[in-house]
């Protein structure tokens, strides 16, 4: 088994209500659901980490759009006749 730490925090009394009653419907401790929506979001913001590392190497890169030309597209897409996707 994985060696555990014990994290506190202080959240708002309904946040602590939700999560016991989430606890309760799904007949899973207190730790348990906290551990899964911790593990959640930290996966979350990795990815977005992630992301924006990719994005700023885009720009380094210059493989951007134009700002113009995405504002094209994008109000063509409420049109008759939309535009397609300008590429980079």
């Amino acid at each position: 088994m994985a060696a555990t730490r014990v994290i506190t925090a202080h959240v708002p009394t309904d946040l602590a209500d939700q999560v016991d009653a989430l606890a309760a419907r799904l007949d899973r401790s207190r730790g348990w659901i906290m551990k899964q929506a911790l593990s959640a979001w930290v996966d979350q913001e990795e990815m977005h980490h992630q992301m924006t590392l990719e994005a700023l190497a885009d720009v380094d890169a210059d493989r951007v759009i134009d700002h113009a030309a995405i504002r094209a597209w994008a109000d063509s897409l409420s049109t008759d006749s939309p535009l397609p996707p300008p590429e980079a």
